[in-house]
This record gives structure tokens, sequence and C-alpha cells, in this order.
């Protein structure tokens, strides 16, 4: 058939030779790409965005989180803040008008704890500013921390340090002639034990004994009551106190004992002069019976009315003015 011939010859026709080139036209189509980019590399994939909202939430400092008045506020106070740490260890102090007074009073500590959603007061911002002037760390924490170390600290938190205590030893060789050395048989309020170190620093003791059980510690109670004379006056904690007045007297010391129901009175106390162990009996019931026994002598302090009876700390400095105006005239 015509029709067929016709379309076998052009076939034949369109083989017929090599087909033309490009003359090296289309050469840069034929390089490789590579492999394909990861979807988070890729500008316009959803894991690109997602990858570069969380680089830029990890670059964020902490100024830039907030621009609240509180913000701002604890910035300045505190530029450096230490890392998250654990629960204190030992005493803390809570609360806004209990840390302001311990700051003021220098008492020692290891860092103060703030909360994140704390309300800066005039309070607030000067514990700061004293924490900054003393080299304390200050660390910011969710309030559930701090509310679970004290449920009533008003989101704020001092962490004390504990107390070094010195030994009897070291009292006695601290001690001038004539020694003068304060033990306590059994004080149990803090502020009492305070004011008797005071006092203790004021009239020139040697040091301060309290035994370890049964009785208040160094806390940061304590540590005001002193007004700071804590820092100055060598404090020892004994195991026995009755074992102590032994040691005392082995080292020449003359022990008088406070009582009220003593029926001899400071006044006629003849060993003012000499080397002196004042014994201090607890708030409620006194010496102990061994440590009265273990006394070379038991005074009281005369008062007025028979109803009444002296605070622990402030017999101990009527007793102490006693022996320093004795020693002052002898």
């Amino acid at each position: 058939m015509a029709g067929n011939s016709s379309r076998k010859g052009a076939i034949r026709q369109s083989k017929k030779g090599p087909s033309a080139g490009t003359g090296g036209k289309n050469k840069k189509r034929l390089t490789g790409k590579g492999p394909t980019p990861k979807a988070e590399d890729r500008p316009y994939h959803a894991a690109a965005k997602r990858k570069k909202a969380a680089e830029k939430k990890a670059t964020r400092s902490p100024s830039t989180r907030s621009t609240s008045p509180r913000a701002t506020t604890m910035s300045k106070a505190a530029p450096s803040r230490a890392p998250r740490g654990d629960r204190p260890r030992g005493e803390v102090v809570a609360g806004r008008n209990a840390v302001l007074e311990a700051l003021r009073e220098s008492v020692p500590a290891t860092e103060l704890l703030v909360a994140r959603s704390i309300d800066v007061d005039d309070r607030v911002a000067e514990s700061l500013k004293l924490a900054l002037h003393l080299g304390l760390p200050i660390r910011e924490a969710h309030r559930a921390e701090v509310e679970g170390i004290s449920p009533n600290s008003q989101g704020i938190i001092l962490a004390i340090k504990p107390f070094q205590y010195s030994s009897f030893e070291e009292i006695m060789q601290r001690a001038k002639y004539p020694a003068l050395v304060v033990a306590l048989d059994g004080v149990t309020d803090p502020r009492n034990l305070g004011a008797i170190v005071r006092s203790a620093a004021a009239f020139g003791a040697a040091g301060v004994l309290m035994t370890e059980r049964r009785a208040a510690a160094m806390t940061a109670s304590a540590w005001k009551a002193s007004a700071g004379a804590a820092a100055r006056m060598p404090i020892a904690q004994v195991t026995n106190l009755a074992r102590t007045i032994d040691a005392a007297k082995k080292e020449g010391l003359f022990v008088v004992g406070l009582d009220g129901e003593s029926d001899d009175v400071i006044s006629a106390m003849k060993v003012a002069t000499e080397p002196i162990m004042v014994v201090v009996g607890s708030e409620g019931k006194g010496l102990a019976r061994l440590t009265r026994e273990k006394c070379d002598l038991v005074i009281s302090i005369p008062i007025s009315a028979s109803t009444e009876s002296l605070n622990a700390s402030v017999a101990t400095s009527i007793a102490l003015f006693h022996i320093d105006q004795a020693r002052r005239k002898g």
C-alpha cells in the first residue's frame, strides 16, 4: 500500500546517520547535586523552623526573659548567680525580716535563696544588697523549691554555715591569768546563749562552754543575740560537764555555781580575783544535782521580790560584772 511504503521510508530515513550534539552547552545539567539535604536544613521545611526556634530559645540570656521591674531589680542587685543546687544543709533562716536581720548582723552564711516569683520590697532589696556586699552567692529558684525548704519563707531563705566550735583545752590555752571561763549547764534558749556569750566577751572571759545534749547550740538566733561576739569568743561543746569541771579544777580554776536558792550571796564571794569558772544553770531547773555537787561554791544574787527570778543571761552578766569589779579593785 502506498501509505505503508511511505511510512517505512520515513523511518529508514530518520535512523540514517548520527544525531546532532549540543556542542557541550548542556554539560552542567549532567553534574550531580549531591545527597538530598536533611529536613531541618531545608529553610522552608517545618523541621527547619522548629530547629531555629529551639536555637533561639537556648541562646536567650536570663536578663531578656523578663522586662518586669522585679527582674530589673534582681539583675542589678545580683548580677551573678550560683548554679542550681541541692537543698541547703544545716540551719536556714526564713522570712524577709529574719533574713534581713541575720544579714545585718553578718551571720556566717553559705547562700541566699530567692524565689523567682518574689515581689521585691525594701526588705528583699536590702537583703540582696547586703548579700552582694558580703560576697554571698545568690541563687534564684522556683517558689515550690523555696517553700519546700520552709513553707513560711516569704520567698527568701538564708542558709547558715555550721558553727565552728572550739575545745576546753584551746580555751585554757587562750586564757590569761587569772582565768575566767563560763560554763552553761543546760541553757536551752538560744537567745540566752547569745546574750551570755556577749557578756562573757564584754567582761574578758576566755571562753564559754556548753553541753552537746539538751542545750541550745550556736544557731542564727544565738549568733544575732551575741551581737557579733560569737565571732571573737571561743565557744566549746563538751560531752560531760562534770568531767570538764574536774579538768578545770586540775587547771587551778575555782568553780562557782549560780543558783537563786543558795544562802551564800554574791557579795560574800571572796575568790573573785582567783581563776574562776562560773557555772550557770538552765532557765527552769537551775543547776543539775551532780553539777551543784562539783562546784566549790554556790552563790545567789539577792533580789527584792521573792516571787520573781532572774533570767539566766541577766544573772550571768551580774556575776561577771561583780568579778570584773573585784579584779579591777584588786
